[in-house]
């Protein structure tokens, strides 16, 4: 029986994509459906995309399916004639990365979640489906030059930290479920005020707009597609980019540059910097803001401490990670002590 996941070391996974030249098309996509078992789905959806060298992280629940991935190149096409043949991807919107060096993930990894975004809501009264108005690039600059509109940030502190909206809320949150919760109480005298809301690729503001009309806010809107599909659009028509910095992407790239500002500063040092990385000590694995500088002082390390438990044996350093569950570190973090130039930029 064919393994469905695949089972090879993801070091030397890495280390293949590293040296491999094949050329491939990053992307995201996801869509709300009802699938009535997720598991199936699951499996039959790896069995498709596997032959095809797809490479991503996939989410199916059964409220639908979010994904980012990589596809080689040559096999674009035939990806996308796989996904017509599900009738709710039938046409799905695919969100194209706007840097890409080929090398975003290194091994197709199909999860069955409870949901395909981690919101923490148990509210089943209010229906997903029930969206706020979608709004492209054009249409996003328009209202958000209207001096009444709110501009809503739906991501992690992390994210905004590299890059925003002119004028946008953003919120100090670590998680999504955290941001729901506190946007709500932010602007719960504002329900009559226009709510503009934008996230990487959009699948955050499609259900945090259907909980905010559901809450009794009045107009509710989302940036369709993102900070992703808006850089897209602003470059084909030639539009204003409201984006400042960087875009925060969950995959090897941990970035891509939508504007040539940098907004935020090295947590080691305080300089100017924008990229993300994490910690090589795997004990600790933090997400940080660190710049070439301090990547080659301190070993692509968070700290002097961390630098010197990863210039260890690797026996060692085994004994020391003992015990240790680092979860979701890579992506759930970047708050420490450790990062004594980490500061929270002024609001907009």
């Amino acid at each position: 029986m064919k393994h469905l996941h695949n089972r090879v070391n993801g070091k030397a996974l890495k280390e293949k994509l590293k040296n491999d030249p094949t050329k491939r098309v990053t992307l995201s996509f996801y869509q709300y459906a009802h699938i009535g078992n997720p598991g199936l789905f699951r499996d039959h959806f790896y069995i498709m995309l596997e032959p095809l060298g797809v490479l991503g992280r996939i989410y199916v629940a059964s409220e639908g399916v979010n994904a980012q991935i990589s596809v080689p190149e040559v096999n674009f096409e035939k990806f996308k004639g796989k996904l017509r043949e599900i009738v709710f991807l039938d046409n799905v919107r695919l969100n194209l990365a706007i840097e890409d060096d080929s090398k975003s993930f290194f091994k197709l990894k199909i999860k069955t979640k409870n949901k395909i975004v981690a919101d923490g809501l148990e509210d089943d009264s209010f229906d997903v489906t029930d969206k706020g108005i979608h709004l492209d690039a054009e249409s996003f600059n328009k209202l958000t030059d209207q001096p009444d509109t709110i501009i809503v940030d739906m991501r992690n502190h992390y994210e905004s930290e590299v890059g925003y909206f002119e004028k946008a809320i953003t919120p100090d949150v670590d998680t999504f479920r955290e941001a729901l919760g506190t946007v709500e109480e932010q602007l719960k005298d504002k329900k009559d005020f226009p709510i503009v809301m934008y996230c990487t690729g959009g699948i955050r503001c499609e259900k945090a707009s259907a909980y905010y009309k559901h809450k009794g806010f009045k107009h509710v809107y989302q940036l369709e597609g993102g900070i992703i599909e808006y850089a897209r659009q602003i470059k084909a028509k030639g539009l204003k980019n409201k984006f400042r910095g960087k875009n925060f992407v969950f995959d090897e790239r941990l970035g891509e540059r939508i504007s040539g500002e940098i907004i935020s500063q090295c947590h080691q040092c305080g300089k100017p910097c924008d990229s993300h990385t994490n910690c090589l000590n795997e004990g600790c694995h933090l997400l940080f803001i660190q710049c070439h500088e301090c990547a080659e002082k301190y070993k692509g390390c968070c700290s002097e401490a961390c630098r010197q438990v990863a210039e260890l044996p690797e026996e060692s350093k085994k004994v020391l990670r003992k015990g240790i569950n680092k979860g979701q570190q890579i992506y759930s973090k970047g708050r420490s002590e450790k990062l004594i130039y980490k500061k929270q930029r002024l609001k907009a």
